[in-house]
């Protein structure tokens, strides 16, 4: 299992890294982009595991917003025709109470945490509070409260980033000396982030 972690996630960032930065929507970013989701769904439930057997919350927490965020991102290329009557099916909604479920327990155990003075606590609480509003997000977009015309685009490109985000967080934290604190869990965020501010900016197109 360790193994087809290690496999998946060295995959999932190669493949990410060219998608992020390669030219979007063309065959090659198509496919590639499908290998990049596998991954990452590989990656997330394997951690679920790997967590479970030896407990390890920076391994569990990475593993829930992987598998969310990958798999809204890639459902949202399918949910095209909201506005037209389109409706979510099961794992839309599944999707969304699992993270709304985890995403209050990060913010209810990081602040445990946060009160033993273990400061890990905030990177839950800050993942839980993100992934809580992009659910609540959601929600309010299966039911047809949608103010961006390409909402279906615009939430692809976000959610997939994040999931490279996440990807390239966990590729840093494991490989840096323990002296770097919490610099190697911002800089994938600092570094991806403002080409997201600017693909968002460039594609989005309001109603």
């Amino acid at each position: 299992m360790l193994n087809l972690h290690i496999v998946a996630g060295t995959l999932g960032l190669l493949a990410g890294s060219f998608v992020v930065f390669a030219k979007k929507g063309d065959k090659q970013h198509q496919r590639i982009g499908k290998i990049f989701s596998y991954s990452m769904l590989t990656v997330g439930f394997s951690s679920f595991i790997l967590a479970s057997i030896h407990r390890n919350d920076f391994l569990f927490a990475v593993g829930v917003f992987t598998i969310f965020l990958a798999g809204t991102g890639w459902r949202y290329l399918y949910l095209r025709n909201i506005p037209e009557g389109q409706k979510p099916i099961w794992i839309d909604w599944a999707l969304m109470v699992f993270m709304i479920i985890f995403g209050l327990f990060f913010i209810g155990f990081g602040a445990q945490l946060l009160w033993n003075k273990a400061y890990f606590g905030i990177i839950l609480i800050l993942f839980g509070a993100r992934g809580t509003s992009m659910a609540v997000s959601d929600y309010k977009t299966y039911k047809g409260q949608i103010t961006i015309k390409n909402y279906w685009l615009i939430n692809h490109l976000q959610r997939m980033s994040g999931a490279y985000i996440a990807s390239l967080t966990a590729f840093v934290v494991v490989n840096a000396p323990n002296r770097a604190g919490f610099l190697p869990w911002l800089l994938p965020t600092v570094i991806v982030v403002p080409f997201i501010v600017k693909w968002t900016r460039k594609y989005r197109i309001n109603k």
